[in-house]
């Protein structure tokens, strides 16, 4: 995994064959190989620089929007929740906020302050590094529309200040300078009133109460909407709201997320989407795309 010169000076914790179904918001999946807590920014960076350039990475956050198969991830998982959780104000309208921030609360902190046009981030129950890197969005609102600048770092543990149009960035898409990875960044923001923009947030938390599965294990949406369209619309339309497949069910709720009911594994799901995917195509004539990232290898078949 490291180099062959390593200052093995780390002050985070590096854990062998961890779990990620304690680190997923499905709460399913295998282990990964080693997985590191840096201990904050400075630490992150000493730890990549250690690291041999052909080592697997894998970026975590809150993990709602990942799933890691059963057969683990054969690499290293870097957990930037509970490290990189710096907010600060760079100026009257300008919030730098980490990565491993969540996104509700960015959204907090900002309302607090008077300063409006993330109030949507309530919603997203992922952290920065992640909404940047799909450019998330819920309620009419998304992340890079608000982006000043993003902090980023490389293989070699260097860190670089970029601008939006260094980035290709569209619904949910987002695509920039290779083995590169967020660890911040700078929102700039609108004045408004703090008691409306707190407001705001509650009438958003409210309305995804009522209408997404909120207290059940899931990953959030699913499927990017198509254009034009609703991914649950098409999903409940071609009859699949409620399908189960051992553990993993189609939400009642809301027909774009998938919930574990409790023994689901990373197979279950990543099974019962592909039958969504599948089914819908073929009843609908249009192929949803996977909001989720799958990563890992497979559980191999046993005799």
């Amino acid at each position: 995994m490291m180099a062959a010169q390593q200052t093995q000076a780390w002050r985070g914790e590096l854990r062998f064959n961890e779990p990620m179904d304690r680190h997923t918001s499905w709460r399913a999946g295998g282990k990964a190989q080693r997985f590191y807590c840096p201990a904050d920014l400075d630490d992150l960076c000493s730890f990549l620089a250690d690291m041999d350039e052909q080592e697997p990475l894998l970026w975590l956050g809150l993990g709602s929007n990942l799933l890691v198969r059963d057969g683990g991830f054969p690499g290293t998982v870097i957990q930037v929740f509970g490290a990189l959780t710096g907010l600060e104000w760079l100026d009257a309208q300008l919030l730098r906020a980490g990565a491993g921030v969540s996104c509700a609360k960015v959204a907090r902190t900002a309302s607090r302050a008077g300063l409006t046009g993330v109030e949507f981030l309530a919603g997203i129950p992922g952290s920065m590094g992640g909404a940047l890197a799909m450019n998330a969005g819920a309620f009419g609102g998304e992340t890079w529309a608000h982006v000043a600048a993003v902090e980023t770092v490389d293989r070699a543990g260097q860190l670089h200040t970029r601008t939006p149009d260094e980035f290709q960035v569209g619904y949910r898409s987002v695509t920039g300078v290779a083995d590169e990875w967020f660890v911040a960044a700078h929102l700039l923001l609108e004045r408004g009133d703090a008691a409306q923009a707190q407001e705001r947030i509650r009438e958003l938390l409210a309305k995804r109460g009522a209408s997404q599965p909120v207290q059940q294990n899931s990953c959030g949406s699913v499927f990017r909407n198509p254009p034009g369209d609703h991914a649950a619309r098409l999903i409940e339309a071609s009859g699949l709201k409620g399908k189960r497949l051992g553990g993993a069910q189609v939400s009642g709720k809301h027909a774009n997320f998938i919930i574990n009911t409790g023994n689901a594994s990373a197979a279950d799901i990543e099974t019962l989407l592909l039958q969504v995917q599948g089914t819908v195509e073929q009843l609908q004539g249009v192929r949803l795309e996977p909001e989720v990232r799958i990563v890992g290898e497979a559980m191999e078949a046993r005799d």
